[in-house]
Parts: C-alpha cells; sequence; structure tokens
C-alpha cells in the first residue's frame, strides 16, 4: 500500500464527485462535488474546475468509477486506448452512466497526463456470478449475441463492507458466507460465499431487484405493454417512469427520502407507512431468495445511507426474516451498533445482523494504488 495521494473522481449522469484521499490512512484530504450537470461539455467544465482546485497537489494516481464493464472486465484496470474503446461498447448498457464516466475519464487524463488513471468497475465484483444466477430465461442466443444478461452493480459497497464484516469478526473473507444490503437512493443485496459475489438483486440494469428510492425494482415484464397500451405512455416514459419516479417515491406521493418518510408515518401518513412496508417486505424477500446460493447465513451485513441510519427500516426488516431467526437488540439497533462492533442482534441470535458502514471512495483509491509502481517501474524503464 502506498502513502501516495489518489485522486478518486465520480462522475455521473448529471454529477461530479472527487475526493483526494491517502489510501493507507484512508484520510480525506479534499472532497467536492458539481451538480445539475446539462449540455455538451458540461462534464469537461466542471472537471476543469474541480481539478484546477487540486493546482499544486501531489497526485500518484486517479480512480475513476465506471458503472458498467459488461463481460469484458472482472477486474479493475489501467484505462488504455483498448479499455476505453470496451467501456464506449457497454455504453448501450449504461446510456445515462457509462458517457459520464468517460467524460470524466477523458478530462481528468488531459489534466494528469503523467501518472496511471483505472477504471474500477460497479459490475466488475459480480463476474463471479454462475450461470444459474446471471442468465435471464429469454433465448439463449440473446446473451451469446448481445450479451442480455444480469450484470449487478455496487461492487465498491459490497465487497469493503464484505472484507471489513470480515476483519470486525476476526476471520478472512474467504471463511463467510454473507448477505450485503446496500440501501440508499439505489438499493441492491448481495450474496457473498467466500469472499466472491454468487448473487445479487440488479440486473441488466440498475433497476433490477429491490424497491428504491425512485426506482421500482421487480415488476412484472408485461407492465410496459400495459402502461403503453392503456395509460398512453411511450416506451421512453415507461423507461423515465421506473427509474424516476416510483418506489420509495411513486408509493408513497411525497418523497424518495426515507428519512422523510419515516416522520411522516410517525404523523399519521399512511402511504407513508405502505412505502416503507413495502420496501422492507421486498428486502426481506430478496436477502431469503440470496439465501439460496449460500450454505448458510454467516452474516446479514446493512450499509448505504439507509442501511447504515434507519433503525427502523432494520427492525422491520428482520421481523420478516423472522424463519432465520434474528434476535434484535433494540438499544444497539437505536444506535447503529456503534458499541458493538455494527453488532444489532443478540449475543447467540441464530442470524447475525450487523451494520458496517460503507466506504466506495476508500475502495476505489486503494484499487487505484494498485497500479502506482508498476506505473512507475515501466516510465522508468
Amino acid at each position: 500500500m502506498t502513502d501516495s495521494r489518489v485522486l478518486v473522481v465520480n462522475s455521473g449522469s448529471s454529477s461530479v464527485k472527487y475526493a483526494l484521499i491517502e489510501p493507507a490512512s484512508g484520510d480525506v484530504l479534499q472532497r467536492g462535488m458539481a451538480e445539475r450537470l446539462t449540455g455538451d461539455g458540461a462534464h469537461a467544465r466542471a472537471l476543469d474546475d474541480i481539478l484546477g482546485k487540486l493546482a499544486g497537489q501531489s497526485i500518484s494516481a486517479v480512480g475513476h468509477r465506471v458503472v458498467h464493464g459488461g463481460e469484458y472486465f472482472a477486474e479493475s484496470v489501467v484505462l488504455d486506448a483498448d479499455a476505453i474503446a470496451k467501456i464506449e461498447a457497454c455504453s448501450a448498457l449504461a446510456p445515462l452512466h457509462n458517457p459520464a464516466n468517460l467524460a470524466g475519464i477523458e478530462a481528468a487524463r488531459a489534466r494528469f497526463p503523467d501518472v496511471p488513471h483505472v477504471a474500477v468497475f460497479d459490475t466488475a465484483f459480480h463476474q463471479t456470478l454462475p450461470p444459474q444466477a446471471f442468465l435471464y430465461a429469454i433465448p439463449y442466443e440473446l446473451y451469446t449475441r448481445n450479451k442480455f444478461r444480469r450484470y449487478g452493480f455496487h461492487r465498491t459497497s459490497h465487497r469493503f463492507v464484505a472484507e471489513e464484516t470480515a476483519r470486525r469478526l476476526g476471520k478472512a473473507p474467504a471463511e463467510l458466507e454473507l448477505v450485503t444490503a446496500h440501501l440508499g437512493n439505489g438499493c441492491s443485496a448481495c450474496a457473498i460465499r467466500r469472499g466472491k459475489s454468487v448473487d445479487t438483486t440488479m440486473g441488466l440494469t440498475p433497476l433490477e431487484g429491490l424497491v428504491m428510492g425512485t426506482r421500482s425494482g421487480d415488476v412484472d415484464p408485461n407492465l410496459h405493454e400495459f402502461l403503453v397500451d392503456r395509460a398512453g405512455l411511450s416506451i421512453g416514459e415507461v423507461t423515465e417512469l421506473l427509474n424516476k419516479k416510483s418506489g420509495l417515491l411513486g408509493l408513497s406521493g411525497t418523497s424518495n427520502d426515507m428519512r422523510t418518510l419515516l416522520e411522516a408515518r410517525e404523523r399519521g401518513d399512511a402511504r407513508a407507512g405502505v412505502a416503507i412496508g413495502v420496501f422492507t417486505y421486498r428486502l426481506a424477500k430478496a436477502v431469503l431468495g440470496l439465501s439460496a446460493a449460500l450454505e448458510r447465513v454467516d452474516a446479514l451485513v446493512f450499509t448505504g445511507g439507509i442501511g447504515e441510519h434507519a433503525a427502523p427500516v432494520r427492525a422491520e426488516t428482520l421481523e420478516a426474516l423472522r424463519v432465520l431467526g434474528p434476535v434484535l437488540e433494540p438499544e444497539l439497533n437505536a444506535t447503529h451498533g456503534s458499541s458493538s462492533g455494527g453488532r444489532i442482534t443478540r449475543e447467540g441470535s441464530r442470524l447475525l445482523a450487523l451494520v458496517v458502514p460503507t466506504n466506495e471512495e476508500l475502495v476505489i483509491a486503494r484499487e487505484a494504488a494498485r497500479f502506482v509502481s508498476g506505473a512507475t517501474e515501466a516510465r522508468e524503464r
């Protein structure tokens, strides 16, 4: 592990986030964000402004979050012409994200041409899914020809919390069988067997799976046709509805923010209560489904903004998982496991449940740092 500073760039569909991190210590030296980016060149201008603020900083590498790597990438890679071409080829699978990721890559490479730029893929961790987990039951040639399959996302979060859980339990990741639940505005759960992802809830795109802030998660595929024929929507409008107007927002009619909905439920807002109930029930169903990929469940790990901070959501999810035998410790849950290494269930509970804060930026920084020494040796040769 190097003590050098790594710049982490997350160039999203309408925003750019950055952080300057010392990967060995995990210290964040500088951080910022540009939002509401629209129009040609907006990302490049935002990156140029951000990178200008880093003038005089010593940077050894730049780590880029890239949403979709398709089947090309099972690990992080140093960005070169071939890697960039493959990321471009995956843009059809993530049209809102990959082009924005590439804009950030282009701007950062122009500003820092002499350091390695490393792509860290949301999908890479899930390339260990077996065929029974990643294939859709559609004509097989649609997979072989078009690569229509389940890919999974939130790789950096699931990997980080799995490794951190192992550390807290005093075990190696290869000794554990876990279900990790990343719950934020975007949500996904993952079955991790001996350190490797073997199933996850998101699919070809981040729309599949759990109920999320504004995304519907799983729906009947024929819903699209009904919305076109009976609600008069176009296919584009259906996609917009399911991605940006559904989930907690659509069910509650008021907010996609779990904090707001929990407060509203306390005030007697029935639809807020329905939204939370659907969210926790569908999460519990997913956890039970993912358990089929494991020999046992050593721990259920909650992370992400909701997973780390919404005690009622965790309590209601565990109540719906009573078949697995969790025994919640209310006091530990109320304090998010802060005094117990993250544990929120009682000693002796058949299902161990933990709260483990995620740190996706640190994962990206450490992934990028792995390539620094090799790049330095290559330049010296």
